[in-house]
């Protein structure tokens, strides 16, 4: 092997069982990757010709049969282990008769106050790093021998346990990972929802004497006093949009409620809280009908989003025009179609207004940065994704595919 196992110290070692949680041997074996080892075990005592294989962890003073073959799996001290004898060799080790060995004639796997080995072969267990977690060994209670094809065959049979116990840790981390990530989510629509409601409540004050302030006869209509109270309302208007917008990209990763969705009484939904800025603008709306699995919350957020996009982003030669549409693209999967006439996005940049905060530069038109981050984050919570594309004619195509959800 071209791994030098022995310039891994002892303590590395151990804290690489520990990151593997094969530190605690027979207690931590669970799940079907432990059944997996157990076929490798057979498969390596019938490819050996013998009736005994183990898969050996040596921890700091024992050693664990996490799967064993022809015997019972058991823990003995690493002092009577055998394994660990020669695990940290970096290749695999052949005794045909092990009463002519002097490493382990004395042994009590050998003598007979544990067992009566004669014939033992085993080969490392060791990960990228170089650290060797244990043996896998075959042996027989008489002498024999292997073949070069044989002893190949058990390192291969070796580099197989190791991809389990690599799957097996890896599937592990992810859980793990998984699991803070919805907890620092949830965290973070808790810190959002609480930080919306101490910020609307001021907003909403400085938004209403303002208003009041309008109304009062005694500010001439175009003196500047009148001018700042517009600037002020304005400016109040725009933090409680932005807030809006925070919080709704804060929850969009929650929990979902996936059902099937009108997306035609989504849309009307839509249409009925942009109403006014639907009329404003002068925008055509064409919806089909169709019915996805989706969280409706959720979809609502998604499709009210792109179509204040889409007014905001309207060009300005030509009345807004929005086609939506949607269609089954696979078993497990729909993709809703939103097509508009506005100014569109370079190709450049498609990718990048996917992430939060990102405006463009070459963008006057205010807004957060948020709208399309937020439609991303919609798509994969329901375990899709989000692409942009050129309309035909100009404009925007945004295509948002739903799957099974997270």
């Amino acid at each position: 092997m071209s791994i030098e196992v022995g310039s891994r110290s002892e303590t590395q070692r151990l804290l690489t069982l520990e990151r593997y949680s094969l530190a605690d041997g027979l207690s931590g074996r669970e799940g079907t990757y432990y059944e997996d080892l157990d076929n490798l075990v057979v498969l390596a005592a019938d490819v050996c010709r013998v009736p005994f294989a183990v898969i050996n962890i040596i921890t700091a003073d024992q050693q664990h049969q996490i799967a064993a073959r022809g015997i019972e799996a058991s823990v003995c001290s690493r002092e009577d282990s055998m394994c660990a004898q020669v695990f940290r060799y970096g290749h695999t080790v052949m005794v045909e008769d092990c009463l002519e060995d002097p490493r382990f004639r004395g042994n009590p796997f050998v003598t007979g106050e544990i067992a009566e080995v004669r014939f033992y072969a085993s080969t490392p267990l060791i990960t990228a790093e170089g650290d060797a977690l244990g043996t896998l060994c075959v042996f027989d209670d008489s002498p024999g021998s292997i073949t070069p094809q044989q002893s190949r065959s058990l390192e291969i049979l070796a580099t197989q346990i190791m991809d389990i116990l690599n799957l097996q840790l890896r599937t592990r981390e992810l859980s793990t990972a998984l699991q803070e990530l919805k907890r620092s989510n949830e965290l973070l629509a808790e810190f959002a929802g609480r930080v919306s409601h101490d910020l609307q409540g001021p907003l909403t004050s400085i938004r209403g004497f303002a208003e009041m302030l309008e109304d009062d006869t005694a500010i001439p209509a175009r003196s500047t006093s009148r001018k700042y109270l517009e600037r002020i309302g304005a400016s109040a208007g725009r933090m409680t949009a932005m807030i809006e917008e925070l919080l709704a990209f804060a929850r969009s990763n929650g929990t979902l409620r996936v059902q099937p969705v009108s997306l035609a009484a989504t849309v009307r939904a839509v249409q009925d809280d942009l109403a006014a800025a639907i009329s404003a603008a002068g925008a055509r709306l064409e919806v089909e009908e169709f019915v996805g699995q989706a969280d409706p919350t959720q979809l609502h957020t998604l499709l009210q989003n792109l179509l204040q996009n889409a007014l905001n982003y309207r060009h300005p030669h030509r009345s807004p025009r929005v086609r939506i549409s949607a269609g089954q693209s696979a078993e497990d999967r729909w993709c809703l179609k939103f097509e508009d006439n506005g100014i569109g996005i370079a190709p450049e940049d498609r990718q990048r207004v996917l992430e939060p905060l990102v405006r463009l530069e070459s963008n006057a038109i205010a807004g957060t940065g948020l709208g399309l981050a937020t439609c991303n984050r919609i798509a994969q919570a329901h375990g899709g994704f989000l692409e942009l594309e050129e309309t035909e004619g100009g404009g925007l195509t945004i295509l948002a595919c739903f799957g099974s959800g997270s």
